[in-house]
């Protein structure tokens, strides 16, 4: 290079350095700026000899993504010092320790983190998986920075990708695409989200993107005539009202016009809301809600609004942190607008994200702020079980194998625990999907709900309003969070069905002339030897305490050995409390064994080593002369026989038969005639604790035959099934049948 080229070059950096202290989102001290000159003569002195692909000296590289970090995301002076330092270890003599020494322990932990962070890149040389992003989070020095840093550096390679090889390209872009993109939404950095999602397209598919970058630029005119024509109808309203307020028109951003293209197979001209208003309004803490909705009042007195498309993040704000008013409305010439309405605060929140969340609190300072960052990532990342002691070792190597990380079919990442599986995954997204859950994929595959996870695989939840879970759903989860809800839902199933068995039995003990109170309670607890009311009527509810046994306990109340039951019942002082009346676990009568995950009845043995009782936890041992014996967990033998013959070892359980719950297949036939089939379904569906597993129906020359699977708890529940099935007009035969 000649002196004069040098020179201008020179001048070019002092410029970029100037720029980046002004555009600082935070006000920097005196003592910043120093900690960020030395920092910038470090990076200087240390890229002296380094030029990009481009041409161009290196340092200006790092300059760029010290000025995202510091005006985009809004991080102070520590992370601007570490951004313009965070490739120094890697490329010069320089150690982690000489910058720790030279500046501060903070600054030396971050570029120490950005540091492991490219070599795990290099060395692996893999793109796309989340087994390299995994990597990438456990070297978070329990700093968010880093990540943040990374996002930066990220987007300014992005940036600046033409003068590289198209395969490198690609890989980057991809690799953006499928992680640094959600990870900033997952943040809140929606505008940072915007042009990873935009400058990924423009690489990994350039031709669309260059298709609907044209169209964008010939209809420009054209949408800037029609925002105008609905913000001068709404700057006149707005006015009158006295709101001190902008509107600014956003063109919705390249990729997700391609998305809405590719999701609704329609063409660039049939994507109706390409553009979007937003109204930022100016508001004291105290009247920002109020002001929101008088502007949605002004504005759908202009346009008439969409129902259901009103979207209201400012009563509750999104997890990451957004909080505005989205109205879609429909404008001039029948076209949807979205109208998006802000306080001043929530756009900085919006185009920041939680780095703008510290200034608006009284004395925070930009170390306090992280806090919420680090709970914000910490949401996205981990795995809900653990406490705030232990997040912060999470991350830590330490973690390396003890945790898988998948993705939703949007690309979002979860963290679980190793061993979940895809049941604890859809309790993971939401405890509401969880418990609807009806079939899992896991890569586009249909799999069991016991399926386990692997790292990077992508899991989809299919969910079913009439889905409810069953005692079986505690063997396919691992997670305590997925076991807690499925006890939770259970228990509120049998409280439900207890309340219905309370009025069934009071209504039968009527015809029986006896008043149901505390003390026939008691009684009938007794004699039908449970220990709660609650299992009394949890028992009546699902019909296995039937009439016949009712009108037993009626004809003895009388005589000498209900007498017998009184007595016994004062004198061991068993009389139930109130509080006891209303426990809300179900006691159990273990009284069956299962085996393995179906939970077969299989012929077994009760070993005498241990001679295991109903209740004991159990496996089931297949011996060579004298089939399964049952030996308890805690057997003396139990070692020994788990690690010689673990082949032959099955899982056991004792069961409360009660609370089973069994497969019937019913066969019907009858005349045809229209909405038979719709009322079938209706009065199999409107029967209590009755569950469809399959239907097949098929009707020809007008006689109908059906074969429904359903899944009942008891035989009596199936007969009370058959009898509403067969009172509907035109049913002939129901028959059950011992095969599918």
């Amino acid at each position: 290079m000649t002196e004069v080229e040098l020179e201008l070059e020179n001048k070019a950096i002092a410029k970029e350095y100037k720029e980046l202290l002004r555009i600082s989102y935070q006000t920097l001290s005196e003592d910043d700026k120093k900690l960020i000159r030395k920092a910038f003569d470090v990076a200087v002195d240390a890229h002296k000899d380094q030029r990009r692909k481009s041409g161009e000296a290196y340092i200006f590289h790092p300059i760029a993504v010290a000025k995202i970090v510091a005006s985009q995301i809004g991080l102070g002076p520590t992370a601007i010092a570490a951004a313009l330092m965070h490739d120094v270890v890697e490329d010069t003599p320089l150690t982690v320790a000489d910058i720790e020494r030279m500046f501060n322990k903070k600054v030396a932990q971050l570029v120490e983190g950005l540091t492991k962070i490219s070599q795990v890149q290099k060395e692996h040389n893999i793109s796309i998986q989340a087994e390299n992003f995994r990597k990438m989070l456990l070297t978070l020095n329990d700093d968010v920075r880093v990540i943040l840093i990374k996002l930066a550096d990220r987007l300014h390679n992005m940036q600046t990708m033409d003068s590289m090889a198209e395969h490198k390209q690609m890989k980057i872009a991809s690799e953006t695409l499928y992680i640094y993109a959600p990870l900033a939404h997952r943040l809140g950095l929606y505008n940072i989200k915007t042009e990873l999602e935009d400058l990924g397209l423009k690489y990994t598919e350039p031709a669309v993107y260059q298709e609907i970058l044209s169209k964008i630029k010939e209809t420009k005119e054209e949408q800037d005539e029609y925002i105008k024509s609905i913000s001068d109808v709404l700057k006149k309203s707005l006015d009158a009202e006295g709101i001190q307020y902008t509107i600014k028109g956003r063109p919705k951003s390249i990729y997700s016009i391609r998305r809405k293209m590719k999701a609704q197979n329609v063409t660039y001209e049939e994507v109706y809301d390409k553009f979007a208003l937003r109204i930022i309004y100016k508001a004291q803490p105290n009247e920002e809600k109020f002001l929101a909705w008088k502007i949605y009042s002004i504005v759908t007195d202009d346009y008439r609004p969409s129902p259901s498309r009103l979207r209201d993040w400012i009563s509750s704000p999104k997890s990451t942190g957004y909080e505005a008013l989205h109205i879609t409305v429909m404008g001039p010439k029948g076209r949807w607008v979205e109208i998006q309405v802000r306080s001043e605060r929530m756009d900085e929140i919006a185009e920041k994200g939680y780095a703008a969340h510290y200034k608006y609190k009284q004395g925070a300072t930009e170390e306090s702020g992280l806090d919420v960052w680090l709970n914000l990532l910490r949401e996205a990342l981990e795995n809900q079980e653990t406490n705030a002691v232990d997040f912060v070792e999470d991350f830590k190597m330490n973690l390396y194998n003890k945790e898988i990380f998948v993705f939703t079919p949007k690309g979002e990442i979860k963290s679980l625990p190793k061993g979940a599986t895809t049941l604890d995954f859809a309790f993971s997204i939401h405890s509401a999907v969880g418990v609807k859950t009806r079939g899992t994929r896991v890569n586009g595959k249909l799999v069991p709900l016991n399926y386990e996870l692997k790292s990077g695989d992508q899991v989809e939840v299919i969910t079913s309003p009439n889905q409810k879970p069953t005692m079986h759903w505690l063997d396919y989860v691992t997670t305590s969070r997925a076991k807690n809800k499925i006890k939770s839902v259970l228990n509120e199933n049998t409280k439900k069905i207890a309340e219905e068995g309370k009025e069934l039995l009071v209504r039968k003990l009527r015809h029986l002339k006896i008043t149901l109170n505390e003390t026939v309670v008691n009684e009938l607890v007794v004699y039908f030897k449970l220990k709660t009311s609650l299992d009394l009527f949890y028992r009546v509810g699902i019909g296995t305490i039937e009439n016949a046994q009712l009108k037993e306990y009626a004809s003895l109340k009388g005589n000498s050995i209900i007498n017998f039951f009184k007595s016994k019942i004062k004198r061991s002082n068993t009389q139930i409390e109130p509080e006891e009346i209303k426990r809300e676990e179900l006691s159990s009568n273990y009284d069956m064994l299962v085996f393995g995950v179906e939970q077969d009845k299989l012929d077994y043995k009760l070993a005498n080593c241990c001679n295991p009782i109903p209740g004991d936890e159990v496996f089931g041992f297949v011996t060579i002369n004298d089939g399964i014996k049952v030996h308890r967990k805690d057997c003396p033998n139990a070692i020994s026989l788990q690690s010689n013959y673990a082949y032959r070892i099955i899982p056991a359980k004792w069961i409360d038969s009660t609370q089973q719950e069994f497969k019937a297949i019913l066969k019907i036939t009858g005349m045809d005639s229209l909405g038979l089939t719709n009322q079938l379904t209706q009065v199999i569906s409107s029967n209590m604790h009755v569950n469809i597993q399959s239907i097949s129906l098929s009707s020809e020359a007008g006689i109908f035959t059906g074969q429904v699977a359903v899944v009942v708890q008891n035989n009596t529940i199936l007969r009370r099934l058959v009898d509403n099935i067969k009172k509907i007009d035109g049913i002939d035969k129901v028959t059950r049948v011992y095969h599918d």
